[in-house]
């Protein structure tokens, strides 16, 4: 056996705050927190339109608290942070060929935010 130590290099909890490219992806997956509140709020909403009108009602009075309204707010307003730089990436990502040539990354981003807009306003009048 050897007497030697390992090696054991100190990893503070805040390591990541000292390099602006590290921050910003701590910050682009911090968003997915709000969005975990939004989707357990939906779900309880269904369990409650199971349980019957007196429980929908009573989730729908818990929805128009100020506070439930603010983080729904801060979710949508995640929602599009996270959608934005995950646009951003995807022509990097999968770099698209049209005829052997390179498709303009402006315009895979903005196929994206049209497809979310077309998506949306189908949803709109849906509901």
């Amino acid at each position: 056996m050897s007497n030697r130590k390992p090696y054991v290099r100190e990893m503070k909890r805040t390591w990541w705050k000292s390099h602006p490219f590290y921050r910003f992806y701590m910050i682009r997956e911090a968003t997915v927190l709000p969005l975990i509140l939004f989707t357990l709020f939906l779900t309880v909403g269904l369990g409650c339109l199971v349980k019957g009108p007196e429980a929908w009602q009573s989730w729908l009075n818990f929805m128009a608290n100020p506070l439930v309204i603010a983080i729904n707010i801060v979710a949508l307003i995640a929602s599009l942070f996270h959608a934005h730089t995950f646009f951003g990436m995807m022509p990097q990502v999968v770099p698209m060929r049209l005829k052997g040539k390179l498709i303009d990354k402006k315009i895979i981003v903005l196929s994206q935010w049209v497809a979310v807009a077309v998506i949306s306003v189908f949803v709109l009048i849906i509901v």
